[in-house]
């Protein structure tokens, strides 16, 4: 296929698989894969659900299959840390997930922070700052990182927030479809960009059909309301602005991407996410295979 070879194990996000935790655990074993992300925000794998004991037992488990946890998906929605009076307990919730990456083996919970706003003197940038800056000091206090994932904002603009940070503990989850399906930004160019901030990665492929703004797709606080705006919403979710597709399928130039996560030497885990299809095992295993492929 290529001449492009890459040594990165292989994740997936298990909830891609549609399937109930613990079939979906064994099922990527089955696949093929070396590790799982899973979400950790509601249901049994929310930090208030899981005990001690439980979450001993959940480790062993995994363990027992001969998977990785390549990271914890933590996203919070309702437009990240944008809005300052919901902050405090969305920041001890992250914090509860992160708790929980670590007593499970992996230092990555993987979030969506809202779209960086342009404004570096807005009160939404200031409060997204403030909490990140916490969030940022707790992760490195235990080793770990709180990964934003790209996409609602240009790689640059990300950058800029992040250099804003006293430290490294919130990164970066490298996504290139993303980036290609909304902001038409370079995956690419992107990699290189944030190298030192990106501690996981996304491999997922998609096309961008028309010019689209982030916060029809993402949301941001105070943006929205009226009949115009759901119409746009309910046209960007149609379909009509972009498209998520299989892996080398869409506008993601996989030789060149995997070459660049070579360039800065990222050794962690490419983990395929698949947000549609109505096939996703069989869609799964064909990324799987792609991946393979530059092996």
């Amino acid at each position: 296929m290529t001449t492009i070879k890459v040594s990165n194990k292989i994740g997936i996000m298990v909830d891609s698989l549609r399937l109930p935790l613990r079939e979906g655990l064994q099922t990527a074993k089955e696949m093929g894969a070396e590790g799982v992300q899973i979400y950790a925000v509601t249901g049994e794998m929310a930090p208030e659900n899981l005990s001690a004991a439980s979450r001993r037992e959940l480790k062993t488990y995994i363990e027992s299959l001969g998977l990785d946890i390549t990271a914890l998906c933590g996203d919070l929605g309702g437009h990240g840390f944008q809005d300052a009076q919901q902050n405090k307990k969305k920041i001890e919730k992250s914090k509860r997930i992160l708790d929980l990456a670590v007593e499970l083996g992996t230092s990555i919970v993987t979030t969506h922070i809202g779209i960086v706003p342009e404004e570096t003197d807005s009160p939404v940038y200031e409060a997204m700052q403030t909490a990140c800056e916490e969030l940022g000091i707790y992760a490195r206090s235990m080793g770990a990182y709180f990964a934003i994932e790209t996409g609602p904002e240009t790689a640059s603009r990300l950058k800029s927030f992040l250099d804003s940070l006293s430290t490294n503990g919130v990164s970066v989850n490298f996504d290139p479809a993303n980036m290609v399906m909304v902001t038409g930004d370079d995956p690419v160019a992107g990699v290189k960009l944030l190298k030192d901030y990106i501690v996981h990665t996304h491999v997922k492929d998609g096309i961008r059909i028309k010019p689209v703004d982030p916060r029809d797709v993402y949301g941001a606080l105070g943006y929205g309301a009226g009949t115009d705006h759901e119409k746009i919403a309910q046209m960007v979710a149609s379909g009509e602005y972009f498209r998520e597709l299989p892996l080398g399928k869409g506008g993601v130039d996989f030789p060149a991407y995997f070459q660049a996560l070579k360039d800065i030497k990222y050794e962690g885990y490419l983990t395929i996410e698949r947000e549609v299809d109505t096939n996703p095992v069989q869609d799964i295993c064909t990324a799987i295979e792609f991946i393979k492929g530059f092996r």
